[in-house]
């Protein structure tokens, strides 16, 4: 992989292949690649001096990328068989690698950290990141969000050999990985359209678990369903928020606008550690990631610092606006359970006002094996808005759409919409605490959602 000094990316706005383009370009490497859309990452990368062209003809190639011996390229998941410019790199023989394979190679000359889970997994990762790179002991990462601490999602470090990588399940991907330590924050059956039975997705992570290299150790949920294979040598922890096991927190309280644990580890208790995120949700998370830290040398006083300056995710559970009569969040949630948790924190954080929700499915298949789980767990909003489903690398299932959810939501305020009508729609209405759930586009409307939030109150004082 270090022979290449030219990288060509095909689905470069993708998180994950973001941060390995940033990698290569710190490396002295030519970077471009190419993406289906133009969003400010992209545009975060040009202004880093990498070419992203949003044109997939072979024509927008640049020259200097079309020799095959010099150029690796390096493709996602999402890129279809027939992608012109995949077409053209499969005919002209380079070598073409997936980013997770990409990933593993990083992992077998460093010391991985790789974090797996169904949900949590970025926000445990860009924890522990965030602990370790504060720390003495330092750290490098590839996260799967935007650090609002750094502004990005690569951290690179010439001090340390430890690598923090999030370890995607899809398309099996964290199987190219050889971590030295692992945590696995959730297993709950998701990408049935790759894995087709739950327990086909569970052996996924159960062969996971036995990458993880002699010496290393497996940091799992207490109570998750996966049955470890660890190899002799590596050692088995478990966690959880307040349910114990080798981590935990105990004494969690809430005062205003905080909130404080003890984080109890398997020798000693480091007691009130204040959250910088304060919502119940980022607990568990949070004990995940103090886990990794601890076992690598992180002090107490640097984990209890770097948990108060922890400011989040990008998309997670992040505050977009806030004033005297209206509170904007904005969360990825896409999964049941996420939104269940998510929907779950900002009841326990906003009492008793009125929480709406705008949801953007992700996926055909997902929406299809899940419908009956996403109703239940919408259900738990005071008002609903349900968009449009978002396709991603999907193409139409028959008869699969939003409508398979709405129908089941047990709310007598819910309201199917497109995206295009949202603005309009929610011009007429006073939401207390609205929210804006999915892993699809719905992040493109959130700055308009703001603007109007802020024009509508200031029209209101001026009545």
């Amino acid at each position: 992989m270090d022979k290449f000094p030219r990288y060509y990316f095909l689905g470069i706005g993708g998180i994950g292949m973001s941060a390995l383009a940033r990698y290569f370009k710190t490396k002295g490497c030519d970077v471009a690649g190419y993406d289906l859309t133009q969003t400010k990452l992209t545009e975060d990368l040009k202004s880093e001096g990498i070419e992203v062209y949003y044109d997939d003809s072979i024509d927008k190639i640049p020259e200097k990328y079309r020799f095959a011996k010099k150029t690796l390229v390096v493709l996602t998941p999402a890129i279809p068989d027939n992608h012109p410019q995949l077409k053209y790199f499969h005919e002209n023989n380079y070598q073409i690698l997936k980013r997770a394979e990409v990933l593993g190679q990083i992992t077998r000359q460093s010391k991985g950290i790789c974090i797996a889970g169904t949900h949590g997994k970025t926000t445990t990762s860009t924890i522990a990141a965030h602990l370790l790179y504060q720390s003495a002991v330092m750290c490098n990462a590839f996260l799967g969000g935007i650090s609002n601490n750094y502004k990005t999602n690569l951290l690179l470090s010439n001090e340390s050999n430890l690598v923090v990588i999030e370890a995607d399940e899809y398309d099996r991907s964290f199987h190219h990985l050889l971590p030295y330590m692992a945590v696995i924050t959730s297993a709950d059956p998701d990408h049935l359209d790759i894995y087709k039975t739950p327990q086909a997705f569970r052996e996924s992570f159960e062969y996971f678990t036995s990458l993880i290299r002699p010496g290393g150790a497996l940091i799992m949920r207490k109570g998750i369903d996966v049955e470890p294979k660890l190899q002799n040598g590596v050692k088995l922890y478990t966690y959880s928020m307040d349910d114990g096991g080798d981590f935990c927190a105990e004494n969690i309280r809430s005062v205003p606008g905080e909130m404080h644990f003890d984080f109890v580890t398997p020798t000693e208790k480091i007691s009130d550690v204040r959250l910088g995120v304060p919502v119940r949700i980022n607990i568990e998370n949070s004990v995940a990631a103090m886990a990794i830290a601890w076992l690598n040398g992180v002090s107490k006083e640097e984990l209890r610092v770097g948990i108060s300056s922890y400011s989040g995710v990008y998309r997670r559970f992040n505050i977009v606006y806030k004033s005297d009569y209206v509170v904007y969040m904005d969360d990825y949630a896409h999964h049941p359970n996420e939104l269940t948790a998510s929907i779950t924190s900002i009841r326990e954080l906003f009492g008793d006002k009125k929480i709406t929700g705008i949801f953007q499915p992700h996926l055909y298949s997902r929406t299809r094996d899940f419908a009956a789980d996403f109703a239940e767990a919408l259900s738990l909003l005071d008002e609903l808005i349900l968009l449009d489903i978002y396709p991603a690398r999907e193409l139409p299932i028959d008869g699969v759409d939003s409508m398979l959810i709405f129908k089941d939501v047990k709310l007598e305020n819910k309201t199917m919409c497109t995206k295009e009508n949202l603005l309009s729609l929610l011009e007429n209405k006073q939401p207390e605490v609205l929210v804006t759930f999915g892993a699809g586009d719905i992040d493109i409307m959130v700055p308009l959602i703001k603007n109007q939030l802020k024009r509508i109150e200031k029209e209101n004082q001026n009545l």
